[in-house]
């Protein structure tokens, strides 16, 4: 037979309140045993998991860094298409299969830059905008390199104002990238196509201004006769 509960005082709960609280908890615990330990067991479970993808993670971005090393110098040599595809009989991957394998890992990542790049120094535009557009890897530089991609694609399309805003994209990706001013410059070019000769002028007069020393500021003018 249940009891009814002694009120407690205001007095005696100020003395008792740590123990009161002690046996709150306690009780929670008792009443929600199997509730507390279906959670716990889940998060034992989740924690485990998120262990072994972070580890596993790690170990893919390092083989996908060894396979990176070793086709750089088929692309450094200008071989783009033994790059992509990989030299056969030997540990040398092609950068489009250690994209395919390892792309959700940084180098993964990177390999699609070079492998884009590799495509589009081979007239393949449409494969080398696949790769630029797919990049999400972390690197600012490469980022910009992949919108400047993506941005040449579409000049080539002869849709110059998706260009231009592209360029100016790269462009504003890290103040630190030394092809801001020609990312800048390309930007300009693609709004004097789009018929937008005041967003051409104000990105050609901020190079005349903070760029002095880049290859785009020695072109600036000839683009400026054309906006004025």
């Amino acid at each position: 037979m249940l009891t009814k509960k002694k009120k407690l005082s205001k007095r005696e709960i100020k003395e008792d309140k740590l123990v009161t609280t002690y046996y709150k908890v306690y009780n929670y615990f008792v009443e929600n045993k199997n509730r507390v330990g279906m959670y716990a067991g889940g998060l034992l479970v989740v924690i485990a998991a998120i262990y072994f993808y972070i580890n596993n993670k790690a170990e893919n971005n390092e083989q996908a860094g060894i396979q990176l090393s070793r086709v750089m110098g088929l692309y450094d040599a200008g071989a783009y298409l033994e790059a992509i595809e990989g030299r056969q009989g030997t540990n040398i991957f092609g950068l489009k299969k250690i994209a395919a394998e390892y792309g959700s890992t940084e180098n993964g990542e990177t390999a699609k830059i070079f492998l884009a790049n590799s495509y589009q120094m081979l007239g393949n535009v449409e494969e080398a905008f696949k790769y630029y557009e797919d990049y999400g890897g972390g690197n600012k530089t490469f980022k910009a390199t992949a919108l400047s991609g993506e941005a040449g694609y579409y000049a080539n399309k002869k849709e110059y104002e998706k260009a231009a805003d592209l360029f100016l994209s790269a462009s504003r990706v890290a103040k630190e990238n030394v092809l801001n001013p020609e990312y800048m410059l390309k930007a300009a070019v693609n709004f004097i196509d789009a018929g937008k000769k005041e967003d051409a002028k104000d990105l050609l007069e901020i190079i005349r201004k903070d760029y002095q020393t880049s290859t785009a500021f020695r072109e600036i003018d000839k683009y400026l006769t054309l906006v004025n």
